[in-house]
């Protein structure tokens, strides 16, 4: 028995340690309660302070702010500071009758400033205020109105222009047209239109309505002849117009001559083709992208001053000599006459190399025929004038710079490609990729592309002219009705019904181009989203021409005239006669 009460108090005194092993083990890993963190909150016991975190006993470091007693509180405490004591930049410390002026309570509502909103009665708003404007009023060509995507109608504006909205089936000739050849030049005059954006591009509403058409056309790609048809027919709508007054419009012709030179003068070659010089100035209050076409150019001079540039004349007794504005060198002056009025060349250069160059510029002088003034001197009579006979007389007489002197004006060039002449023969791809590149910077297309105002209109609008030309170079005419696109201008070129047409290069294309001065009609083709009833009702009425009745009656002929006798004998009233290549020289300066 005893022994085993013996080992039962052996077991129990090997196991009891086992079971207390664990609690020691925590209670000595514990920190005394002393030693407990400030931040502890479990382990403080009830009978701490009220006033303490639950984690800090009294005897903690004082930095605790709710530990801290009253009777040692830090300096920099805000509760312990009396209030005598407080600085006299504390707000509560100022009295009221201490505010600073410029405090808003203190402010009463009678001496608010006049500038307040509160203070200005409604009666007083100024007019400019967005509220005030009534929506009728508001401005057209607002943020929305100009984006490319949300472009709404607007009326189209040329000054001193007749508009006539008429329908497709009124063009002759329209259907029978190669509208395919036609699209694909449209083709190219959309690329530049949209490489461009809206800030840095036209602000015109035709300009922002043709890019909305372009973005289309380059959508669907190339075209079939009746596809394209109906691509125009149903994005434009055609508009008969001329300018105020008329009836018709004007067609000429321009080509590209190839004329022989040199980069440098030499004994054959002296005559200089001048770029455009730094120092000219456009005319000014100038509308649409490039040189405009009409009006005074300036020259600014080294104080600042600005004067009219120097004419032909100045030019030809050395104005730009030494200014380094030479592109290349030509024979005579003939051929540089025949470069300023074509507006472009090939100049073929020694080395057999053909340098490009294109119109850029004018000094701004109007252009006067070198035919009006051989004809007033009785030089070359005016039923014999043409343009060949104006060249045989300049090579004849290369001394005669006086008669070039009369005619004020002169032409600036610059350069737009150089292309070898033999590789030309053999180069793959379209001929027109190696035609003139006209001012919109894009490759002319022989018999689709135009030279027109450009402050008028915007490169890349389509016209449909009817016309009758003389096509194979004889005297007969042949109905010429053609959808053309606008790439190029003219310092000649002035008029909403004034058009130059691009025949292409060589002499064919010259011989053709020399027989273009003709009326015609122009159908200038207009984006759907323009409004043309709206422009219409802004066009004034051309003034009244007086009648046959009363010309007859201002006749100082003494002789007795009825009205059917006017037409001839002595109530005829005296027209000049006037041979059609005097007035085609007279107006195919570009």
């Amino acid at each position: 028995m005893c022994q085993r009460w013996r080992h039962t108090i052996v077991a129990v005194a090997v196991v009891t340690p086992l079971f207390l092993l664990p609690l020691q083990f925590a209670r000595s890993a514990a920190p005394p309660k002393a030693q407990l963190s400030a931040r502890s909150v479990k382990p403080i016991p009830k009978a701490q302070p009220t006033r303490s975190v639950k984690a800090i006993p009294k005897d903690q470091p004082t930095r605790s702010v709710k530990a801290i007693p009253k009777d040692q509180p830090p300096v920099r405490s805000v509760k312990a500071i009396p209030k005598d004591q407080l600085p006299d930049r504390s707000v509560k410390a100022i009295p009221k009758d201490q505010l600073p002026d410029r405090s808003i309570k203190a402010t009463q509502k009678t001496q608010l400033p006049a500038r307040s909103v509160k203070a200005i009665p409604k009666a007083q708003l100024p007019t400019r205020s967005v509220k005030a404007i009534p929506k009728a009023q508001l401005p057209t060509r607002s943020v929305q109105a100009i984006g490319i995507s949300t472009l709404q109608p607007e009326s189209l504006r040329l000054p001193n222009t007749a508009i006539e909205p008429i329908d497709w089936n009124t063009l002759k000739g329209w259907e029978a047209d190669d509208h395919a050849a036609a699209f694909a030049t449209f083709l190219t005059s959309c690329r530049p239109l949209l490489r461009a954006s809206v800030q840095e591009g036209d602000k015109r509403p035709m300009y922002l309505a043709l890019t909305q058409v372009c973005r289309q056309a380059l959508a669907v790609g190339r075209l079939t002849d009746d596809q394209a048809r109906i691509f125009f027919e149903d994005n434009f709508r055609p508009l008969h117009i001329t300018k105020l007054g008329d009836s018709a419009g004007l067609l000429t012709g321009y080509y590209e001559p190839i004329i022989d030179g040199s980069r440098f003068p030499t004994g054959i070659f002296k005559v200089p083709i001048y770029r455009r010089p730094l120092d000219l100035v456009p005319p000014r209050n100038s509308i649409g992208p490039g040189f405009p076409n009409k009006g005074q150019s300036l020259r600014r001079t080294p104080s600042g001053a600005l004067v009219p540039y120097y004419d032909r004349g100045e030019i030809l007794d050395g104005a730009l000599d030494g200014k380094h504005l030479e592109i290349c060198w030509i024979k005579n002056q003939s051929d540089a006459l025949t470069i300023q009025i074509e507006g472009s060349a090939r100049v073929r250069l020694e080395d057999g190399t053909i340098l490009r160059i294109n119109y850029d510029g004018h000094n701004g002088y109007p252009f006067v025929p070198i035919s009006r003034i051989l004809a007033e001197r009785n030089i070359i009579p005016r039923k014999e004038m043409s343009l060949e006979r104006v060249r045989d007389w300049m090579h004849a007489n290369p001394e005669s710079a006086e008669v070039l002197r009369q005619n004020r004006s002169f032409v600036f060039f610059r350069i737009v490609g150089l292309s070898d002449d033999s590789e030309k023969k053999d180069a793959p791809g379209p001929p027109r990729d190696r035609e003139a590149v006209g001012a919109q910077g894009v490759p002319l297309t022989p018999g689709r592309s135009i030279a027109v105002d450009n402050a008028l209109h915007v490169y890349g609008t389509p016209f449909f002219i009817q016309a009758d030309l003389p096509l194979t170079g004889e005297k007969r005419s042949f109905s010429f009705d053609r959808l053309m696109i606008a790439q190029d201008t003219g310092s000649a070129i002035v008029g909403p019904a004034r058009a130059d047409i691009f025949w292409g290069a060589g002499d064919r294309a010259g011989q053709l181009a020399n027989h273009v001065h003709h009326p015609g009609k122009f159908a200038l083709l207009v984006p759907r989203e323009l409004d043309p009833v709206t422009a219409g009702a802004r066009i004034p009425l051309p003034p009244e021409k007086p009648s046959f009745i009363a010309q007859a009656q201002i006749s100082t002929s003494p002789t007795t005239c009825h009205i059917g006798r006017t037409f001839g004998g002595p109530c005829a009233i005296p027209r000049p006669a006037r041979p059609p290549m005097l007035g085609w020289v007279a107006v195919r300066n570009r």
